[in-house]
């Protein structure tokens, strides 16, 4: 039997769910998870063997805006070398045939070192943080970044695209459910017009669920709301069915007539593979969540016109799309621990 350690990167709950996603595919595999906060406390409910020994940074938001990136940046180094110390730990005890890394590259660089196959996930091959005097170290970490990514044996893309070297355009990974919409809604008791807010595993979407309120109260429909507040949020809100953290978002919004999110790659990937019509509002000044809204036609600026996107939105026809990427992710990592 195989056996591997998966390092999912906790900064935020997307990793993790695409992890998941890989990791359903396989059979006979022993899968050691090595993880901390939401994703953890998500494979623990899920009964996934894991380790929850990570403690990452939080991003310092205010309405919506990153604020001090330089000082989030440098938590994140004091964050690396406290998960190489861990991650070495944890590999030398384990002795596994492989290590994956969602976008924890501690790990990859222990397991490197230590001769150990190394498969990364990721959607991001370098960060645009900082400016000014920040970015000069900002840029130093990218070119660390890309030589632990050359180094490694296969990389994993979630988008569709043409293979490049060692990397491997998979596709958008998602979580399947075995359930159909008509059986979502009457397990969640979504009996009318249903609008799934998300916000992820921190408490950075709070500007997004006060705007989002907001603008469904100007809205004369008769619509239920169902928030997905995440472990971080204990904040009561009248007049909303508030779940607070869950490990099946996919299939809310599955259910869902529509999603409104932070632009998080993994729940866009969720969205569009189901169907369900969304907006998506990145944090302003967090480079890859604004690419990413930018790529589904979003802005920040947009929070401030949600009644009308709202709207918009309940009009607009939903288009499943079918992905395969999680299964072609777990065949290229099963071919290479044959």
């Amino acid at each position: 039997m195989n056996v591997f350690d998966y390092f999912s990167s906790p900064i935020g709950l997307g990793h993790v769910t695409r992890d998941i996603a890989i990791v359903n595919n396989f059979e006979n595999i022993t899968t050691n998870f090595v993880t901390g906060s939401g994703a953890a406390k998500i494979l623990k409910n899920l009964d996934f063997k894991v380790q929850d020994v990570y403690n990452p940074p939080s991003f310092i938001v205010e309405n919506g805006t990153l604020k001090s990136p330089a000082k989030w940046l440098w938590n994140y180094f004091q964050y690396y070398k406290d998960c190489k110390k861990i991650s070495q730990r944890i590999i030398q005890e384990d002795n596994p045939s492989l290590v994956i890394s969602d976008e924890d590259f501690a790990s990859l660089t222990v397991a490197q070192k230590m001769k150990i196959p190394t498969v990364l996930v990721t959607d991001v091959l370098e960060t645009h943080f900082t400016t000014g005097l920040a970015s000069l170290i900002e840029k130093k970490m990218n070119k660390s970044m890309l030589e632990i990514v050359k180094k490694c044996d296969i990389v994993i893309l979630p988008e569709n695209g043409n293979d490049q070297d060692n990397i491997k355009r998979v596709g958008p990974i998602v979580r399947q459910t075995k359930f159909s919409r008509e059986e979502l809604q009457k397990k969640f008791s979504f009996k009318k017009i249903t609008i799934v807010i998300s916000i992820g595993g921190t408490n950075a979407g709070m500007f997004l669920i006060k705007k989002a309120l907001e603008s469904v109260s100007k809205i004369n429909q008769d619509i239920e709301i169902v928030l997905v507040s995440g472990p971080a949020v204990s904040k009561k809100f009248e007049n909303v069915k508030n779940l607070g953290f869950v490990d099946n978002l996919h299939e809310l919004i599955f259910a869902a007539d529509l999603l409104i999110s932070l632009a998080g790659k993994s729940t866009i990937d969720e969205a569009n593979a189901y169907g369900t019509p969304a907006i998506f509002i990145p944090i302003k000044g967090h480079f890859e969540q604004e690419d990413n809204a930018k790529e589904e036609g979003f802005v920040f600026d947009d929070v401030n016109r949600l009644d009308v996107l709202i709207l918009e939105k309940l009009e607009e026809k939903r288009n499943q799309v079918n992905t395969n990427g999680a299964k072609n992710a777990s065949d290229i990592i099963r071919k290479l621990m044959n």
